[in-house]
């Protein structure tokens, strides 16, 4: 039983980056800060907590959502995917080193959010124009940069997912075989 003024727990079973989490949590928390402080995935960011500048966007069940917004409980079941989930055995996601190599990331601090919500757009279209990347961002503030940056990594980021994806689907051919 729970003392007066308690607020309940709940038990929490979700998908977080790939893996079964079960956690107990405060019933009036957010997604938020149960990934910062409970499961000590601090690549999402606290920014505004009112759901408008998109540091704290993370995906789930493939859709950008904003964390701050989000009680915990309403991702019971779900699969959520953080900016710590996007290396993949060791590997840095497209979007990541197309960040690092062209500058897109100044600070850092809205990062996480924009890398998560260009991912959820890439998986959707593999090759958007320009002002679909513009589009997709819109709701992502950043204050160190004017975008142009961000909208090129993203764009990069694009174009290097389908040569490895070209590359990946052509036949590997053997040696000693083939034309001589």
């Amino acid at each position: 039983m729970t003392e007066p003024g308690a607020f309940p727990k709940l038990r929490l079973s979700l998908t977080v980056n790939g893996e079964p989490v079960e956690v107990l949590v405060d019933s009036y928390k957010t997604l938020l800060e149960v990934l910062r402080e409970d499961l000590q995935l601090p690549g999402t960011k606290h920014g505004c907590e009112l759901g408008e500048c998109g540091a704290c966007a993370v995906l789930v069940d493939g859709e950008p959502v904003l964390s701050c917004l989000t009680l915990a409980a309403e991702s019971g079941g779900r699969r959520v995917l953080t900016v710590e989930g996007l290396v993949e055995n060791g590997q840095l996601h497209p979007l990541q080193e197309e960040f690092a190599d062209r500058g897109a990331a100044q600070c850092g601090y809205c990062t996480p959010g924009i890398l998560v919500t260009a991912k959820a757009l890439l998986d959707r279209e593999p090759a958007p124009s320009m002002d679909r990347i513009r589009e997709a961002l819109a709701g992502n503030l950043c204050r160190c940069t004017g975008y142009h940056q961000i909208i090129e990594a993203v764009d990069a980021a694009a174009k290097r997912s389908a040569e490895r994806s070209e590359a990946a689907e052509r036949p590997q051919s053997k040696p000693g075989v083939g034309p001589q």
